[in-house]
């Protein structure tokens, strides 16, 4: 009989703490760390859990901050000034918005955050107002130079942008960045795009998927000047695709129809686990590629998933 060593070329050692990292994938050893002596392995997870779900279920809604301090606002209901925190596990009211609305810009994070534009309740009002989030409430700020829904955004409070968008019933490239005050024209996207979905900061930026008259898989990034052809997303799709991440380790998720998952390194895309439910209009932040949170969509859904692409210590079991 072929032993392990001679099979995997390592040998199944003993050590005091879990192993973890990538080094030390499929990697057999008992650990001593907790009572007794158990076999384990290292394993790369790369799978959405549920997470807890959110008070007012909504989709259209904005989303900013990190898988464990997350900040859900605005949103269809049929249209929603009610602002969430997540914690981790859980989401808790907080102070409305000024202005009730969906299909807005959000970014930033759970206690500094941005929400630019959308949509008012019962008509086809574009709103050009923003508004800044301390932690504890809203105030209003300086207005976007544009005044339209659908659009995306990325970066800080004192460092953000915005994208795209429909302004009356027209797609748009225009760019504004934001300085934590006012609001500047910059440079174009290279296509007129409504409901794309944004990554990384001010100075590098990515916009992806979304409507230019079709649903389009479009990738562009944006260096902080102008924008540029980025690899392509592996499926057209619009409808609000989730986000997190910087420019070169960004995910995507989530749309109308899908629950597909991508990662992109700043070239390409790349599919990973897929989300559980699939939906659009859905809000959705994160770290990076390896920790993210999707919250909402349509229908009017309240459901919470977490993202997590890491190598993990797994005890192996006799069931």
């Amino acid at each position: 009989m072929s032993e392990y060593r001679t099979l995997k070329g390592r040998k199944v050692k003993t050590f005091a703490t879990d192993l973890s990292g990538e080094t030390a994938e499929g990697q057999l050893f008992f650990s001593t760390a907790a009572v007794g002596r158990e076999l384990k392995t290292v394993v790369k997870v790369e799978a959405w859990a549920s997470g807890g779900n959110m008070n007012t279920g909504r989709s259209g809604l904005s989303g900013a901050g990190i898988q464990t301090a997350a900040l859900a606002f605005g949103g269809d209901s049929p249209s929603l000034n009610e602002t969430e925190e997540y914690n981790g596990s859980s989401w808790s009211e907080q102070n409305n918005l000024n202005t009730a609305r969906r299909a807005g810009a959000g970014f930033g994070i759970q206690t500094a955050a941005v929400m630019a534009g959308g949509l008012a309740a019962n008509d086809n009002r574009n709103f050009n107002n923003s508004e800044e989030y301390n932690g504890t409430s809203w105030s209003e700020g300086n207005n976007l130079n544009t005044g339209r829904d659908i659009l995306a955004g990325a970066g800080t409070l004192t460092a953000g942008l915005c994208f795209g968008g429909l302004a009356s019933t027209a797609n748009v490239k225009n760019t504004e960045e934001y300085d934590g005050t006012s609001w500047s024209e910059q440079n174009d996207l290279s296509t007129a795009v409504r409901g794309s979905s944004r990554a990384g900061i001010q100075t590098s930026a990515l916009s992806f998927c979304g409507d230019s008259g079709s649903a389009t898989n479009q990738t562009e990034e944006y260096d902080g000047t102008s924008w540029s052809s980025g690899g392509n997303y592996p499926l057209a799709t619009e409808g609000g695709t989730g986000s997190s991440g910087p420019q070169t380790a960004a995910l995507g998720f989530g749309g109308y129809t899908t629950g597909s998952t991508n990662i992109y390194d700043g070239s390409s895309w790349t599919a990973t686990g897929s989300m559980a439910t699939a939906r659009g209009g859905l809000g959705g932040d994160g770290t990076n590629a390896t920790s993210a949170i999707a919250f909402g969509g349509a229908p009017s859904r309240n459901i919470t998933e977490e993202f997590t692409n890491a190598f993990i210590t797994k005890t192996i079991t006799d069931s």
